[in-house]
């Protein structure tokens, strides 16, 4: 049996009746789908109405449209790069080509392509990346800004190659649905965009191969959608862009019912995947993001298309939006939990714009901010833009009278206060291991905390790297070792059954939390433990007090045998560690000042530095770690940061006391 074939049968295990017969319908269509690629229907007649607002573009601030134009100009001198890989072929580019491993993915029908396979497609990340078509919008906002013909010709030059290379059903870009709702969105805006440019609807709405395109994207999702365990972000792109195409490109005899049906699919999932303190149930503060940018662009539609919305909807987004505002740090950095591939909903914008700051800008425009959320300094092109399609909307709810720090539905709790030198950010996970079934973005991190000094990783969530190609980086980045937290005889709280399977969820639960003491120059403390290493139990209790700049870790094991203990702090790549003994120096600069903080370690456990190891490395209770020390700061990308490991024994019940003092 293949590794593929006995991934999916773990997987079928994890599904219910209602998803293993909607997986068996899918298979049944696919075959059919094979024999025969339907036209489509005649379209006559067709217009695109959903334009902007006039004036709209101009509205756009000086510097954001400067950041998007020197974007735009790089891109149409071909050069891009995709997590952490720079392109310089996309004047004209290959949609199949994947530069990071050189491999062309093979040509067939879609769901033959064994696009999980690196060496016999390549990156699929990298080959999908290009085609949701994001670098296109880039590139008609310019036009919109500017007037200038030539960002709207490469757009079209573009998506007709696209088009030709891609034909319905063949190659790797019909696989999955998430691929296809995101262009779909992508394709919406650049029509939109492109309004103006006295080509757009012989692109569009007057090009028999757009209209084929469209209507069978539209068609593959109606029949496709994620079920189940796997209806997680991937189902909310997938709705999200079948309902903005439904409704700006309204032009089809099933649109009415695609846009009814996606708009029921948007409201039910939105709810489905986010806790009602507003956080996202996948515990990935990038889905968070990611899915908040699909509701918004989805929203959008909706209005200008006059397409009323349950209040659900919006309610949803509002609390998502309050959410992230209470989350982030001084410098609007959200936590780095569970996995993290960069994915956007909708970009306009250049590089160098914040992307949590744009959403909180979007969701003061849309909601109004609370007078406890942090200051957006900086500016976007996306604003603007949904905040001209967006009907303002009061909606008949209590919102947070002051910034939450702890939510109880989702285990993550923010102890946090300013310090002498800066704030002090501490987020404490005691929630549910991740979302369904199978948790696929879910890390094993129960427990773990990550500290931050002024917006500076000090005890870093090291992040996610990669999906798939790379089993051992993606084993360890999402493993126990590679978390702020302890492990117990080697192995994970919770057990992999593959790189988006999880068979067993260790269950956390929190004691105690109050997050008021800090801020008001006492002690914040959060207490929580525990079931993943039965019948063993890990406890944790983390004391925050800002006016002594110090954060207190205990660790409580409780076990029936004498269990091996590895307990890892993970450094942010900025600091500098001189380990003597049990107590580390910690050095970083934020803004050319020094800044430096003490570690004082147990005495009960040996200690020893890991910075960017890559093969056995034994420690000195005889353990190898394969890999360690590694910081991810984004999909694709790793640098070396130092890991501080304990290694020792607990039997019976013991304790293990870690203090972190900033020094003023």
């Amino acid at each position: 049996m293949t590794m593929s074939a006995s991934w999916y049968l773990r997987r079928l295990s994890r599904m219910g009746p209602q998803e293993v017969a909607g997986r068996v319908g899918d298979a049944v269509r696919r075959r059919r789908w094979r024999s025969a690629v339907p036209d489509g229907p005649s379209v006559a007649g067709a217009r695109f109405t959903v334009v902007l607002p006039a004036g709209t573009a101009a509205a756009v601030p000086p510097d954001a449209a400067k950041r998007l134009l020197a974007e735009a100009d790089r891109l149409m001198c071909g050069h891009a790069e995709f997590f952490g890989v720079v392109r310089d072929d996309l004047v004209d580019p290959d949609w199949w080509y994947d530069p990071k491993t050189g491999r062309r993915a093979p040509w067939g029908y879609a769901f033959d392509v064994p696009y999980r396979d690196e060496e016999a497609v390549g990156d699929i990340k990298q080959i999908w990346e290009l085609s949701r078509h994001q670098y296109l919008t880039v590139l008609a906002a310019a036009y919109a800004i500017t007037g200038d013909e030539r960002y709207a010709e490469r757009v079209a030059a573009h998506l007709r190659s696209w088009w030709a290379a891609n034909p319905p059903l063949r190659g790797v870009h019909w696989i999955s649905g998430i691929e296809l709702g995101i262009r779909l969105l992508s394709w919406v805006w650049i029509r939109r965009l492109l309004d103006g440019w006295p080509g757009a609807a012989g692109l569009f709405e007057e090009n028999p191969v757009a209209l084929h395109q469209i209507w069978h994207h539209q068609r593959w999702l109606a029949a496709f959608p994620s079920r189940g365990s796997s209806a997680n972000n991937h189902v909310i792109a997938e709705a999200a862009g079948q309902f903005a195409a439904a409704c700006a490109f309204d032009w089809f005899p099933a649109s009415a019912r695609w846009r009814a049906d996606a708009l029921r699919s948007l409201d039910r999932h939105l709810r489905g995947n986010t806790f009602r303190s507003g956080l996202n149930r996948e515990l990935a503060t990038e889905y968070h993001g990611l899915v908040l940018e699909l509701g918004l662009a989805a929203l959008a539609e909706a209005d200008a298309a006059g397409v009323p919305v349950p209040a659900t909807v919006r309610l949803v987004l509002l609390r998502m939006t309050d959410a992230l505002a209470a989350v982030v740090d001084s410098r609007l950095r959200p936590p780095r939990q569970g996995d993290a591939d960069d994915g956007h909903g909708l970009v306009v914008d250049g590089a160098g714009t914040d992307r949590w700051g744009s959403l909180l800008a979007t969701g003061d425009a849309v909601f109004g901010r609370l007078g406890w959320w942090p200051e957006v300094t900086g500016t976007d092109v996306r604003t603007p833009l949904l905040a001209a399609l967006i009907e303002p909307t009061e909606l008949s709810v209590t919102r947070p009278a002051s910034r939450p720090g702890h939510f109880a539905d989702a285990g993550l709790t923010l102890l946090r206060g300013q310090g002498r030198t800066g704030e002090i950010w501490c987020r404490c996970d005691g929630g549910p291991h991740g979302f369904l079934s199978i948790a696929a973005h879910a890390h094993a991190d129960a427990l773990s905390v990550e500290v931050r000094h002024d917006g500076v990783d000090v005890l870093a969530d090291p992040g996610t790297y990669c999906y798939h190609g790379q089993p051992e980086w993606r084993q360890y980045f999402r493993s126990t070792l590679g978390h702020n937290t302890l492990q117990l005889d080697g192995a994970d709280q919770s057990v992999s059954g593959g790189p988006f399977l999880w068979t067993r969820h260790a269950t956390s639960r929190v004691l105690a939390a109050d997050t008021s003491g800090a801020s008001g120059g006492g002690t914040a403390h959060w207490c929580a433990e525990h079931d993943g290493y039965r019948p063993s139990v890990h406890r944790r209790r983390v004391e925050l007090t800002t006016v002594r700049g110090e954060l207190r870790v205990l660790d409580e094991v409780r076990t029936s045998h004498r269990a091996a203990v590895h307990l890892a702090f993970h450094l942010g790549p900025a600091i500098t560690a001189d380990l003597t003994g049990n107590r580390a120096v910690l050095t970083w600069s934020r803004d050319g000042e020094e800044r430096s903080a003490e570690l004082d370690l147990p005495g009960e456990l040996n200690w020893r530095a890991h910075r960017g190891e890559t093969g056995p490395s034994p420690t000195s209770s005889g353990r190898a770690y394969p890999v360690l020390g590694w910081y991810s700061a984004g999909f694709g990308r790793k640098e070396p940061a130092t890991t501080l490991v304990g290694t020792g024994f607990a039997d019976g019940v013991a304790g293990f006391t870690t203090v972190l003092r900033f020094r003023g």
